[in-house]
């Protein structure tokens, strides 16, 4: 337990379980999260819109599903892309500031502890912590430098920071030991609870249909769709069907197109709000934002981030494993999602009930938010209380968060 945790305790009297579940007029509480469908970069339902629209959707969507006047609005931080065009688009009054930020696969949770952080400060009473990607028009607007300082990338982990992801992970599988049967095990779960979850509607309620415009490849004529389930799940995966896929990294490596994350895209957004000021308002309190943390490991292992970031966040808690209900963990790759809930000592059964990003996707910038939208529909769903949400993040980094469902 930490000094903090521990002195929190005493003077409070509460275990750290009792003082998540508490209610107080100063605490950060989500009125609001929703995400649009994930859809396959460059062929998906989103391959010709950009992400500044389907961000405006999802805006637009959390807004009116909240119930409140978007004026009241003090901030929002977007991990990713043009969003100022994007809060207008969506009839959020200019006068309601807006920022992006980069934390790459953390963005939409950076952006969400960001918005809780000037919550508590008093700096605001109401925010939106969001996040979009488009891989399809290029990772959400951005693009890499055409060059690095030679001086800089004398420097081992600097350089390392310039590693493939796809080989991170097989640096991962390597140290660790996470044989490809064992990845290509987890893939197909991920596909089966995904597939399953789509096929019983359980992604409905966090998902905003978004009305866009596709071009078909065949005839190149311009239709009318709506985007409003994620198209990347498929159904009938098996260990065996994955194990016929070729390597993608390495010639003799164990990562491959069907145990790694799908390139997409997508959005999601998560309206934040001072307790006492959403009761005023009478708007709907859906959960409890508790406690985020950042941590950084080695860049060419990058994608333990969650071993390391999951115990931090707990540690500043004071809840132990066993007191989260269930976790949301980014699958960004199978060897480091396995070794990460391996190495906290999580139940598998407690990971990703509804599938992963192997079969979802995983639009890096949006990932962040998406996974609070998804955890507290899941709570609902389970009756579950106390969820965690974690992810790797490129160049040697990891995020998780405690979240309380209050539905």
């Amino acid at each position: 337990m930490s000094s903090i945790t521990q002195a929190l305790q005493n003077l409070t009297g509460m275990s750290p379980k009792a003082r998540a579940l508490s209610q107080n007029d100063n605490d950060v509480v989500i009125v609001a999260a929703v995400r649009s469908a994930i859809t396959k970069a460059k062929k998906g339902g989103f391959k010709d819109t950009r992400p500044e629209e389907i961000l405006s959707g999802v805006l637009s969507a959390a807004v009116k599903k909240s119930g409140m006047n978007p004026a009241l609005i003090g901030d929002i931080a977007v991990g990713a892309s043009a969003a100022r065009m994007a809060a207008l688009h969506a009839g959020i009054p200019n006068t309601v500031p807006i920022f992006t930020l980069n934390r790459q696969c953390a963005s939409g949770l950076q952006a969400v502890n960001i918005i809780a952080g000037e919550i508590n400060s008093g700096m605001i009473d109401i925010g939106i912590g969001a996040g979009v990607e488009s891989m399809t028009f290029g990772y959400g607007g951005s693009s890499m430098p055409d060059g690095f300082s030679e001086k800089v990338l004398a420097c081992q982990e600097s350089e390392d920071c310039l590693i493939p992801m796809g080989i991170t992970s097989e640096n991962v599988a390597t140290d660790y030991g996470i044989s490809r049967q064992v990845q290509d095990e987890f893939a197909a779960k991920s596909f089966q609870k995904a597939a399953a979850a789509q096929k019983a509607g359980k992604f409905k309620d966090e998902i905003v249909p978004l009305k866009v415009k596709v071009i078909d490849p065949k005839t190149e004529k311009e239709m009318e769709v709506v985007v409003a389930h994620d198209d990347g799940v498929r159904d009938g995966v098996t260990p065996e069907s994955l194990g016929k896929l070729k390597p993608a990294f390495k010639k003799d490596g164990s990562t491959h197109a069907g145990n790694a994350s799908q390139v997409s895209d997508g959005a999601a957004a998560v309206i934040l709000a001072r307790r006492s000021v959403a009761k005023k308002l009478g708007l709907p309190i859906l959960g409890k934002f508790v406690l985020a943390a950042a941590v950084g490991v080695p860049p060419r292992i990058m994608g333990v981030g969650p071993a390391f970031a999951i115990p931090k966040v707990l540690e500043l808690t004071g809840l132990t494993k066993d007191e989260i209900d269930f976790y949301e963990i980014n699958e960004a790759f199978a060897s480091q999602a396995v070794y990460s809930v391996m190495k906290v000592g999580i139940p598998f059964e407690k990971v990703n009930v509804n599938g992963g990003a192997i079969a979802m996707g995983h639009p890096l910038g949006c990932t962040g938010a998406r996974q609070v939208a998804t955890g507290l529909n899941i709570a609902r769903q389970t009756g579950g209380k106390i969820f965690c949400t974690s992810m790797c993040i490129g160049s040697g980094m990891g995020m998780a968060a405690v979240f309380v469902s209050e539905q």
